[in-house]
């Protein structure tokens, strides 16, 4: 072994991260690949990709279901509505299978909407680790400020996707 070469170990957010993008891979949605990861104690418990409920044809099959969204400041966003979020899927897989994800650290690309965050708090999570922002997460970050939630943003810049 070569003592002269460092070691390049990532730390455990970059760990957790990169598996998380794999996890996206798996997305069935082209916007945005989402993949998340549900951490505690250095232990996987949970993770979740874009698609769509379980038996029901995804877009990569059917394409998008898109909807329009005026938010109250006048700007309008596009969102496909035939999936869920990586966040909701990971959730719903801990307690499909009685995994209790309280006090744990969630991974994703970024940000988790709105509804996620609420979802991520009633579940008990305690720490947000994201690549970058998402464009429309201004009421997740106060949500998760609130509710005592450490949120880290690696990149803090906007993740673009196409029809944003």
């Amino acid at each position: 072994m070569n003592e002269s070469i460092p070691n390049p170990r990532p730390s455990w957010d970059e760990y957790f991260l990169e598996i998380a993008r794999v996890v996206g891979r798996r997305g069935t949605c082209d916007r945005g690949m989402i993949g998340v990861v549900i951490v505690r104690d250095k232990r996987i418990l949970a993770t979740g990709y874009v698609g769509s409920p379980v038996g029901l044809l995804h877009c990569d099959e059917v394409g998008h279901q898109m909807k329009k969204v005026t938010h109250e400041d006048g700007n309008v966003s596009q969102h496909c509505m035939r999936t869920s979020h990586a966040e909701l899927n990971a959730i719903c897989n801990a307690a499909r299978y009685g995994i209790a994800i309280d006090g744990a650290t969630f991974y994703g690309k970024f940000e988790p909407c709105h509804t996620c965050a609420k979802a991520l708090i009633n579940a008990g999570v305690k720490r947000v680790v994201c690549e970058k922002q998402y464009h429309a997460a201004t009421d997740t970050r106060k949500l998760f400020e609130q509710a005592g939630i450490e949120l880290v943003v690696v990149t803090p810049v906007v993740e673009e996707y196409p029809n944003q």
